[in-house]
């Protein structure tokens, strides 16, 4: 309804909408309307992703009106319960399914979306969706979340990306035996036939979008993204969210919470609950910030230790997988990470294993018995998986603790009267500003210094404010402004290295990026009309 009468008239829909003329605020309004009236979250994501579908502009006008509101329905934690009841929720499509059925017809298949112009594209295969496991095609719901975001929160373009869900069946039992499950109803295919699905992917891709086309591979299992992410960062413009994107975020968290423990990363003990494809992706990180602080990597990696579903990873255990050799430490094994806390008695612990409650009662406690200041990130996704609360971290260290979630938890208040604020390390402050920054430059192959510059950056926009209230990130509803920070940066970095392939080289980078970024504002469908001087409009006649 915010058609103006010309608009109606031109395009011969007069009198197919009420006879009243809305600006786009009073329509955000009357969404508003409508969500209140949702008594789920999932039925509030079922009305946000509608509006997607019909009114495009509107949805993100919407989502950035309150990114800090919408977020947890859009994404992570509310996007996992969607991913769950998928099938159910599903009303158009809003991406592309591929199946291992397609295979040597993937080029065909892309030519199916209805947009040409695609500058990035966020692939998964569903096998391990947040902390849920393999959801198979419903996993459909995460490329979509992600690339809203890259929107809402980075100013990207929608018609320039593009969701995929590659299925290659699932080996989830229930939705295998669910009559209404929507994708390929066989077990996985592994091995040399998915290998060539991908291969021929990736290359359909770029053929068809050119090798500047950022690809984003989003929750896939430990088996395949690390060696996915080996096999093509040096072959195509692309990254792993998962192992970089959590990293860089978590890594943003640590340098906030430096200038409150007031030292360096190299003064740190880290204790990792979990050895995915996350803990590995922060490790690294964390040692290549230690380098740059001036340690060498071999001491840098003797300040990491990491726990796995068999206890501690030491040297001499079995079935060590090559990255979990890097980390793995002359030390006798223990099996519960209770036994390790107490031993090794680190600075900082880490949760990314997706193990609810994972931080006991007694791990937080003596965590506040080695440290004045101890750092304790639950990073694991959704809610129930978060290895503890804001509030019993807040609590069982007297408001000692510095605590980041992976997702969102409410402000907690002491039985002194102090009030925190928990931080949230949601990958959201990572990957729209990263993807903003390599889109506007024409980079070909992302390194990793981009993240690490990526955390820096996010760290710098944490106020001492922000510290006193409890936060290592800035509020969600600065997102876009960091987004656009870290992509000036990238922008700056890429050109100093030769790793931009866009020139001549902006002078103004912020200018630059800001050109880039996408307007949710109504364009104008109103015809070009005027008409000209009488006397050379005359009909002439014989």
């Amino acid at each position: 309804m915010a058609f103006t009468l010309e608009e109606r008239l031109q395009l011969g829909i007069h009198g197919l909408l009420p006879p009243c003329f809305l600006s786009q605020d009073v329509q955000v309004l009357r969404v508003m309307e409508s969500y209140e009236t949702k008594n789920s979250d999932l039925d509030k994501y079922i009305l946000l992703m509608s509006l997607q579908d019909r009114n495009e502009k509107l949805f993100y006008r919407v989502l950035t009106s309150d990114i800090e509101r919408f977020m947890p329905i859009v994404y992570t934690p509310t996007v996992g319960l969607a991913c769950q009841q998928y099938g159910l929720a599903f009303r158009r499509p809003r991406g592309l399914f591929i199946t291992i059925h397609d295979k040597g017809h993937i080029a065909t298949m892309l030519s199916s979306w209805p947009e040409d112009d695609i500058k990035a594209v966020v692939v998964t295969d569903g096998e391990r969706i947040l902390g849920l496991g393999d959801l198979g095609s419903y996993g459909m719901g995460i490329p979509v979340g992600k690339l809203a975001l890259y929107t809402a929160c980075g100013g990207v373009n929608p018609q320039h990306c593009l969701p995929v869900l590659l299925d290659v069946g699932t080996d989830n039992e229930k939705l295998l035996n669910d009559p209404l499950y929507i994708g390929l109803k066989h077990k996985r295919v592994r091995g040399k036939e998915y290998d060539e699905l991908i291969d021929e992917f990736m290359q359909a891709v770029t053929n068809k979008y050119g090798m500047n086309c950022l690809i984003q591979f989003e929750d896939f299992a430990n088996s395949n993204a690390f060696r996915l992410l080996n096999k093509y960062r040096n072959k195509y413009c692309t990254f792993n969210d998962d192992i970089q994107g959590t990293a860089s975020v978590a890594v943003a968290g640590l340098f906030a919470a430096l200038r409150i423990t007031e030292n360096k990363l190299s003064d740190h003990k880290f204790v990792f609950q979990g050895a995915g494809e996350a803990a590995m992706g922060i490790a690294h990180l964390i040692t290549m910030a230690m380098e740059k602080e001036g340690i060498p990597k071999e001491e840098a990696i003797k300040k990491i230790w990491m726990v796995d579903s068999k206890g501690l990873i030491v040297k001499g255990r079995s079935h060590l997988n090559h990255e979990k050799e890097m980390f793995a430490h002359d030390h006798p094994h223990l099996k519960s990470l209770e036994e390790v806390v107490r031993q090794v008695k680190p600075t900082a612990i880490i949760g990314v294993a997706a193990i609810g409650g994972a931080f006991t009662e007694q791990i937080i406690k003596d965590m506040a018995t080695f440290n004045k200041r101890p750092i304790i990130f639950a990073l694991s996704n959704p809610t129930s998986k978060s290895e503890c609360t804001a509030e019993q971290c807040y609590r069982l260290t007297e408001g000692r603790g510095i605590f980041a979630s992976g997702s969102p938890f409410n402000k907690v208040t002491l039985s002194d009267g102090r009030t925190f604020i928990p931080g949230q390390g949601n990958n959201a402050y990572v990957f729209p500003g990263v993807a903003l920054g390599i889109m506007a430059c024409g980079i070909r192959h992302i390194s990793e210094e981009f993240f690490l510059a990526a955390a820096e950056a996010i760290a710098e926009e944490v106020t001492e404010e922000h510290l006193a209230e409890g936060r290592l990130y800035p509020p969600l509803s600065y997102i876009k402004e960091v987004s656009i920070k870290i992509a000036v940066k990238l922008v700056d970095y890429a050109y100093k290295n030769d790793m931009a392939s866009w020139y001549p080289e902006p002078e103004d980078k912020e200018a630059f990026i800001l050109s880039h970024i996408y307007s949710p504002d109504y364009d104008s469908f109103a015809l070009d009309t005027y008409t000209w001087p009488e006397q050379a409009m005359e009909i002439q006649d014989v």
